[in-house]
Protein backbone atom coordinates (compact mmCIF):
# COMPACT_ATOMS: atom_id res chain seq x y z
CA UNK A 1 0.00 0.00 0.00
CA UNK A 2 1.27 3.44 -0.87
CA UNK A 3 2.35 5.68 2.02
CA UNK A 4 1.77 8.85 0.02
CA UNK A 5 -0.40 11.48 1.66
CA UNK A 6 -3.81 12.20 0.07
CA UNK A 7 -3.63 14.59 -2.87
CA UNK A 8 -5.57 17.22 -0.91
CA UNK A 9 -2.83 17.27 1.72
CA UNK A 10 -0.03 17.50 -0.81
CA UNK A 11 -1.81 20.36 -2.56
CA UNK A 12 -2.07 22.20 0.75
CA UNK A 13 1.69 22.09 1.34
CA UNK A 14 2.71 22.52 -2.30
CA UNK A 15 3.15 20.04 -5.11
CA UNK A 16 6.89 20.70 -5.28
CA UNK A 17 7.58 20.22 -1.57
CA UNK A 18 10.26 17.59 -0.81
CA UNK A 19 10.11 17.89 2.98
CA UNK A 20 10.76 14.55 4.63
CA UNK A 21 12.31 12.95 1.55
CA UNK A 22 15.85 11.62 1.33
CA UNK A 23 17.56 12.17 -2.02
CA UNK A 24 20.73 10.37 -3.11
CA UNK A 25 22.48 12.12 -6.01
CA UNK A 26 25.61 10.81 -7.73
CA UNK A 27 28.05 13.22 -9.34
CA UNK A 28 26.66 16.01 -7.19
CA UNK A 29 29.71 18.12 -6.37
CA UNK A 30 29.57 20.34 -9.45
CA UNK A 31 27.54 21.24 -12.51
CA UNK A 32 24.08 19.78 -12.98
CA UNK A 33 24.41 17.35 -10.09
CA UNK A 34 25.28 20.07 -7.60
CA UNK A 35 22.49 22.27 -8.95
CA UNK A 36 19.99 19.47 -8.39
CA UNK A 37 21.32 18.82 -4.89
CA UNK A 38 20.98 22.49 -3.95
CA UNK A 39 17.44 22.74 -5.30
CA UNK A 40 16.36 19.52 -3.59
CA UNK A 41 17.68 20.84 -0.28
CA UNK A 42 15.98 24.20 -0.87
CA UNK A 43 12.70 22.34 -1.35
CA UNK A 44 13.11 20.47 1.93
CA UNK A 45 14.88 17.22 1.06
CA UNK A 46 17.74 15.69 3.01
CA UNK A 47 20.48 15.30 0.43
CA UNK A 48 23.31 12.80 0.02
CA UNK A 49 26.15 14.43 -1.91
CA UNK A 50 28.48 12.03 -3.70
CA UNK A 51 31.37 11.99 -6.17
CA UNK A 52 34.83 10.45 -6.29
CA UNK A 53 36.74 13.17 -4.39
CA UNK A 54 36.16 13.51 -0.62
CA UNK A 55 37.19 17.18 -0.53
CA UNK A 56 34.74 18.07 -3.29
CA UNK A 57 31.97 16.17 -1.50
CA UNK A 58 32.61 18.00 1.74
CA UNK A 59 32.71 21.39 -0.02
CA UNK A 60 29.35 20.74 -1.69
CA UNK A 61 27.84 19.53 1.57
CA UNK A 62 29.11 22.64 3.32
CA UNK A 63 27.56 24.93 0.71
CA UNK A 64 24.18 23.24 1.09
CA UNK A 65 24.27 23.37 4.89
CA UNK A 66 25.39 27.01 4.86
CA UNK A 67 22.34 27.81 2.73
CA UNK A 68 20.08 26.22 5.35
CA UNK A 69 19.77 22.73 3.87
CA UNK A 70 20.50 19.32 5.32
CA UNK A 71 23.12 17.10 3.68
CA UNK A 72 25.75 14.45 4.21
CA UNK A 73 28.79 13.72 2.03
CA UNK A 74 29.65 10.17 0.94
CA UNK A 75 32.49 9.79 -1.59
CA UNK A 76 31.98 7.05 -4.16
CA UNK A 77 33.41 5.86 -7.47
CA UNK A 78 30.37 4.72 -9.47
CA UNK A 79 32.51 2.25 -11.40
CA UNK A 80 33.10 0.23 -8.23
CA UNK A 81 30.14 -1.91 -7.21
CA UNK A 82 31.29 -2.25 -3.61
CA UNK A 83 31.55 1.53 -3.27
CA UNK A 84 28.01 1.96 -4.59
CA UNK A 85 26.77 -0.57 -2.04
CA UNK A 86 28.60 1.30 0.71
CA UNK A 87 27.00 4.55 -0.48
CA UNK A 88 23.52 3.03 -0.19
CA UNK A 89 24.24 1.44 3.19
CA UNK A 90 25.64 4.68 4.62
CA UNK A 91 22.55 6.58 3.47
CA UNK A 92 20.18 4.03 5.00
CA UNK A 93 22.20 3.96 8.22
CA UNK A 94 22.08 7.76 8.46
CA UNK A 95 18.49 8.44 7.42
CA UNK A 96 16.75 5.07 7.13
CA UNK A 97 15.34 5.52 3.63
CA UNK A 98 15.95 6.66 0.06
CA UNK A 99 12.96 8.33 -1.56
CA UNK A 100 14.66 9.87 -4.58
CA UNK A 101 17.61 8.49 -6.53
CA UNK A 102 19.35 10.68 -9.11
CA UNK A 103 21.91 8.92 -11.31
CA UNK A 104 23.85 11.88 -12.64
CA UNK A 105 27.51 10.80 -12.59
CA UNK A 106 28.85 9.85 -16.01
CA UNK A 107 32.06 9.77 -18.01
CA UNK A 108 33.16 10.47 -21.58
CA UNK A 109 36.85 9.63 -22.04
CA UNK A 110 36.68 9.75 -25.85
CA UNK A 111 35.78 12.57 -28.23
CA UNK A 112 35.76 11.63 -31.92
CA UNK A 113 34.25 9.26 -34.49
CA UNK A 114 33.31 5.78 -33.29
CA UNK A 115 35.65 4.28 -35.88
CA UNK A 116 38.54 5.40 -33.69
CA UNK A 117 37.33 4.45 -30.23
CA UNK A 118 39.26 1.81 -28.28
CA UNK A 119 37.57 -1.16 -26.67
CA UNK A 120 38.69 0.13 -23.29
CA UNK A 121 37.09 3.55 -23.78
CA UNK A 122 33.85 2.04 -25.10
CA UNK A 123 33.65 -0.37 -22.17
CA UNK A 124 34.33 2.45 -19.70
CA UNK A 125 31.55 4.63 -21.16
CA UNK A 126 28.96 1.84 -21.13
CA UNK A 127 30.09 0.56 -17.75
CA UNK A 128 30.02 3.90 -15.97
CA UNK A 129 27.03 5.47 -17.72
CA UNK A 130 24.69 2.47 -17.91
CA UNK A 131 25.81 -0.54 -15.89
CA UNK A 132 26.57 1.48 -12.75
CA UNK A 133 23.08 3.01 -12.95
CA UNK A 134 21.57 -0.47 -13.12
CA UNK A 135 23.69 -1.57 -10.17
CA UNK A 136 22.57 1.39 -8.09
CA UNK A 137 18.91 1.04 -9.02
CA UNK A 138 18.97 -2.65 -8.10
CA UNK A 139 20.44 -1.72 -4.72
CA UNK A 140 17.96 1.08 -3.98
CA UNK A 141 14.62 0.21 -5.57
CA UNK A 142 13.66 -2.78 -3.38
CA UNK A 143 13.90 -0.56 -0.28
CA UNK A 144 12.13 2.27 -2.10
CA UNK A 145 9.26 -0.05 -3.04
CA UNK A 146 9.01 -1.44 0.49
CA UNK A 147 8.73 2.12 1.83
CA UNK A 148 5.75 2.89 -0.39
CA UNK A 149 7.37 4.26 -3.54
CA UNK A 150 9.73 6.89 -4.82
CA UNK A 151 11.34 8.46 -7.84
CA UNK A 152 14.38 7.51 -9.92
CA UNK A 153 15.85 10.15 -12.22
CA UNK A 154 18.52 9.27 -14.76
CA UNK A 155 20.46 12.04 -16.49
CA UNK A 156 20.46 11.30 -20.20
CA UNK A 157 21.36 13.75 -22.99
CA UNK A 158 20.12 14.94 -26.35
CA UNK A 159 23.18 13.07 -27.64
CA UNK A 160 21.08 9.96 -27.04
CA UNK A 161 18.29 11.27 -29.27
CA UNK A 162 20.18 12.21 -32.43
CA UNK A 163 23.22 11.16 -34.38
CA UNK A 164 26.55 12.77 -33.62
CA UNK A 165 29.95 12.65 -35.31
CA UNK A 166 32.01 13.14 -32.16
CA UNK A 167 29.98 11.79 -29.21
CA UNK A 168 28.72 8.51 -30.63
CA UNK A 169 29.60 6.15 -27.79
CA UNK A 170 28.44 8.64 -25.19
CA UNK A 171 25.19 9.01 -27.14
CA UNK A 172 24.69 5.25 -27.17
CA UNK A 173 25.07 5.16 -23.39
CA UNK A 174 22.56 7.97 -22.94
CA UNK A 175 20.04 6.31 -25.26
CA UNK A 176 20.46 3.18 -23.14
CA UNK A 177 19.68 5.18 -20.01
CA UNK A 178 16.35 6.22 -21.53
CA UNK A 179 15.53 2.57 -22.18
CA UNK A 180 16.63 1.70 -18.66
CA UNK A 181 14.14 4.23 -17.31
CA UNK A 182 11.35 2.72 -19.41
CA UNK A 183 12.16 -0.78 -18.19
CA UNK A 184 12.34 0.32 -14.57
CA UNK A 185 9.03 2.14 -14.93
CA UNK A 186 7.34 -1.05 -16.12
CA UNK A 187 9.01 -3.36 -13.61
CA UNK A 188 8.47 -1.19 -10.54
CA UNK A 189 5.37 0.85 -11.34
CA UNK A 190 3.06 -1.42 -9.35
CA UNK A 191 5.13 -0.54 -6.26
CA UNK A 192 4.63 3.21 -6.86
CA UNK A 193 8.23 3.64 -8.00
CA UNK A 194 8.58 6.05 -10.93
CA UNK A 195 11.58 6.17 -13.26
CA UNK A 196 12.33 8.94 -15.75
CA UNK A 197 15.18 10.54 -17.68
CA UNK A 198 16.13 14.15 -18.20
CA UNK A 199 17.92 14.82 -21.49
CA UNK A 200 19.65 18.22 -21.38
CA UNK A 201 21.02 20.12 -24.30
CA UNK A 202 24.13 22.23 -23.83
CA UNK A 203 24.14 23.51 -20.24
CA UNK A 204 26.47 26.25 -19.04
CA UNK A 205 28.80 24.10 -16.93
CA UNK A 206 32.55 23.39 -16.89
CA UNK A 207 31.86 20.48 -19.27
CA UNK A 208 30.77 22.93 -21.98
CA UNK A 209 33.11 25.81 -21.08
CA UNK A 210 35.31 25.32 -24.14
CA UNK A 211 32.26 25.89 -26.31
CA UNK A 212 30.72 28.97 -24.75
CA UNK A 213 34.09 30.66 -24.16
CA UNK A 214 34.79 30.49 -27.90
CA UNK A 215 32.83 33.44 -29.38
CA UNK A 216 32.61 32.01 -32.90
CA UNK A 217 31.52 28.54 -31.79
CA UNK A 218 29.12 30.02 -29.26
CA UNK A 219 27.43 32.18 -31.90
CA UNK A 220 27.03 29.22 -34.24
CA UNK A 221 25.50 27.03 -31.55
CA UNK A 222 23.05 29.71 -30.44
CA UNK A 223 21.59 29.75 -33.94
CA UNK A 224 20.32 26.22 -33.34
CA UNK A 225 18.58 27.15 -30.07
CA UNK A 226 15.12 28.72 -30.64
CA UNK A 227 15.24 30.31 -27.18
CA UNK A 228 18.47 32.03 -28.14
CA UNK A 229 20.50 30.92 -25.14
CA UNK A 230 22.25 27.94 -23.62
CA UNK A 231 20.75 26.16 -20.65
CA UNK A 232 21.56 26.95 -17.06
CA UNK A 233 21.93 24.38 -14.30
CA UNK A 234 18.68 25.62 -12.74
CA UNK A 235 16.81 24.76 -15.95
CA UNK A 236 17.60 21.09 -15.38
CA UNK A 237 17.30 21.21 -11.59
CA UNK A 238 13.75 22.56 -11.83
CA UNK A 239 12.65 19.57 -13.89
CA UNK A 240 14.36 17.23 -11.41
CA UNK A 241 12.43 18.82 -8.52
CA UNK A 242 9.20 18.27 -10.44
CA UNK A 243 10.00 14.61 -11.11
CA UNK A 244 11.03 14.01 -7.50
CA UNK A 245 7.93 15.62 -6.01
CA UNK A 246 4.18 15.10 -6.08
CA UNK A 247 4.07 17.44 -9.08
CA UNK A 248 5.42 14.51 -11.14
CA UNK A 249 3.35 11.79 -9.48
CA UNK A 250 1.79 10.59 -12.76
CA UNK A 251 4.93 10.75 -14.90
CA UNK A 252 6.99 7.60 -15.41
CA UNK A 253 9.02 5.97 -18.15
CA UNK A 254 9.59 9.28 -19.92
CA UNK A 255 12.60 11.19 -21.22
CA UNK A 256 12.02 14.89 -20.70
CA UNK A 257 14.11 17.00 -23.05
CA UNK A 258 15.51 20.24 -21.60
CA UNK A 259 17.28 21.81 -24.54
CA UNK A 260 15.85 25.23 -25.38
CA UNK A 261 14.26 23.70 -28.47
CA UNK A 262 17.44 22.75 -30.30
CA UNK A 263 16.25 19.23 -31.18
CA UNK A 264 13.24 20.74 -32.96
CA UNK A 265 15.01 23.83 -34.28
CA UNK A 266 17.62 24.36 -36.95
CA UNK A 267 20.02 26.80 -38.48
CA UNK A 268 18.66 30.13 -39.66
Amino acid sequence: MSTQAPRSETAARGLFDLTGKVALITGSTRGIGLGIAKQFAAHGARVVVSSRKPDACEAARGAIVEAGGEAIAVPCNIGQKDQLQALVERTLAEWGQIDVLVCNAAVNPYFGPMSGISDEAFDKILGSNVRSNLWLCNMVLPQMAKSGGGSVILLSSIAGLKGTKLLGAYGISKAADSQLARNLAVEWGSKNVRANCIAPGIIRTDFAKALYENPKAYEMVLKTYPLGRLGEVEDVAGVAVMLASDAGAFITGQTIVVDGGTTVGGFE
